[in-house]
Order: structure tokens, then sequence, then C-alpha cells
């Protein structure tokens, strides 16, 4: 059994910003990747519950070791990724501490977050419109961890 008090705390270099992301399973699987990458979360007002049963099984446990911080808490340096119009992220400057921001799933982010950001869109290769967001979330860490061992 756990305890809410007992959970992670703090923040990281590296967060996902979560902004309304509605599904539970996109949730408990940006955790995982945040866990696997080192990095933090910060969740909007409108995200699914983190501790609800599909986001938990999500997760895989990882909602235990990664931190939930606060949306203000995160740093303050963003990077948006929106499926059109941004810079690629292969030519991004990644240097943290950084947040990633990711929108909900079918209204993305609002225009004033993304204004406030660096606009950043991840190439794709065909057809294919737009990323997932916990795909999109997992290839931005992915690439942060990439360039960090070169």
């Amino acid at each position: 059994m756990y305890r809410r008090d007992e959970l992670p705390v703090g923040t990281r270099d590296v967060v996902l910003g979560l902004w309304r992301v509605a599904d539970p399973g996109n949730v408990g699987t940006l955790i995982r990747s945040a866990d696997a990458f080192g990095a933090g979360v910060a969740l909007s007002d409108g995200c699914a519950d983190p501790f609800g049963p599909r986001a938990l099984r999500a997760s895989a446990g990882a909602i235990f070791r990664v931190p939930l911080v606060g949306w203000d808490a995160a740093p303050s340096s963003c990077v948006a990724l929106v499926a059109h119009g941004g810079t690629s992220l292969e030519s991004t400057d990644l240097d943290p501490p950084l947040t990633f921001l990711l929108g909900a799933e079918r209204g993305g982010l609002p225009d004033d977050l993304v204004a406030r950001s660096h606009r950043v869109t991840i190439a794709l290769p065909g057809s294919a419109e737009s990323l997932n967001v916990a795909a999109a979330g997992a290839i931005a860490l992915f690439e942060l961890s990439r360039r960090s061992r070169t």
C-alpha cells in the first residue's frame, strides 16, 4: 500500500508539460516515458487523473518514481510540440532546464502557450499527419537523451 505523501516530490531539469491530456492511457504512458529518461511531469487542469486505474496501469509503476510537479513549477524554457509549422526537433536547441509542452489529443496546445514557447515539429516520413501525444513525448525525450550521449 502506498501513501500519496510518499510519492516523489520536487522537479527535474526536464519536464513533460501535459496540457489537458484527457486519455488516462496517454497520461500513464507519458509518465512511464518520463521515468525512462529521468524527466518529471507537470499536469495542467483538465488532465486525466494520473492515479486512475488506466493511468496507473499504463505507467507500469513509474508513478511511484516520477515527480509530478505543479504546472507553474516546471522549467520556464519551453518547447511546444506542434503538429505543423514549427522548426524540426533535430535542429532545435534542447539545453535543460526545459519543459516539453504536449497538448490535448484533439485540441493541441492553446495559441498563447505556443506563443511563449519555441515551436517544434517532429518531422514524419510518408503520409502520417501527426503523432499520438504519448509517442511525441517519448520521441522528444529520446532526442534529448541521444544528444547528451554524444
